[in-house]
């Protein structure tokens, strides 16, 4: 006799399989990873042909399998068809669903990770086409790594533990960012300005080695990319008049969260030792 279980999920990826069938890994929130053999699903009158496209929320029934278990019946409870027609929102999901793969665990349950990743799957589904992705997509990706252990500290010098606020009365501040530290690194001495610390060092773009503290600094962030950074480990991105002074709102926040989202990519690539496709699509946004 059949073995069968249940489980609800929503499909990451998708690969064909002989003429007509799908491999689908699926995120459940009973059993974490697991992939399933969708029969048939390829065929177009296949009544799991719509239900084994990506990121859809399905209630499965199915039968253990030898090498891989098969979907039997699949009730679909949610779909985000917004995403399909959106490049922007497309390319996004992916690459958080590239990290979920990374992370999730199988044959264990991952209600929160599950419940994580569709409720920021909901959001961009959700989001108008005239709105950027950038600061869903940063959020999204910081609470991925908060619930992954590798969440970066962000109010902290992680050095020193001291803690750091951005300074908006000097237009040249700047905090610096470790990816081997963990966060964010006080480049200043206290009550030193930055032009005293012109005077102590020599700084460059992007990677630079602070002989002090013997870390790498990967990114160096300015008072506003610092404040909506620390903003970003809330229910909801942040309300911009509330943590902004009204003379920043006039500097350029596209260019914020880019750099933003740049930093969380390849601190998430570094501790995670993997690259993501759909990230090299991101840049493109």
């Amino acid at each position: 006799m059949t073995k069968t279980y249940k489980a609800t999920g929503i499909n990451l990826r998708g690969i064909p399989l002989g003429e007509s069938d799908r491999i689908l890994t699926v995120l459940t929130s009973q059993r974490g990873l697991i992939q399933l053999v969708a029969p048939g699903a390829r065929k177009y009158k296949s009544t799991l042909r719509g239900r084994s496209e990506l990121f859809v929320v399905n209630e499965l029934l199915i039968a253990k399998g030898r090498s891989l278990d098969k979907i039997i019946q699949a009730e679909t409870l949610e779909s985000f068809s917004g995403l399909s027609i959106n490049l922007d929102k497309l390319v996004t999901s992916q690459y958080l669903a590239e990290i979920v793969l990374c992370i999730a665990l199988t044959d264990q349950p991952q209600t929160e990770l599950y419940e994580l990743f569709k409720e920021h799957i909901r959001r961009l589904n959700l989001l108008s086409p005239s709105q950027s992705v950038l600061p869903l997509l940063s959020q999204a990706v910081f609470h991925l790594l908060v619930l992954a252990g590798i969440g970066p500290q962000v109010y902290k010098c992680c050095v020193t533990e001291k803690a750091i606020i951005a300074n908006f009365q000097d237009t040249n501040w700047q905090v610096g960012f470790s990816f081997g530290g963990g966060g964010i690194v006080n480049l200043l001495p206290d009550n030193s300005t930055s032009k005293d610390l012109e005077k102590q060092q020599n700084s460059t773009q992007n990677s630079t080695q602070n002989s002090t503290q013997n870390l790498i600094i990967n990114n160096k962030l300015g008072a506003v990319e610092l404040s909506l950074l620390q903003q970003l480990g809330g229910k909801s991105l942040p309300i911009l008049s509330e943590i902004l002074p009204l003379e920043s709102m006039d500097l350029s926040l596209e260019s914020a969260w880019i750099n933003i989202e740049q930093l969380l990519r390849n601190y998430t690539q570094y501790h995670l030792g993997k690259s993501f496709r759909a990230a090299n699509l991101v840049k493109m946004i």
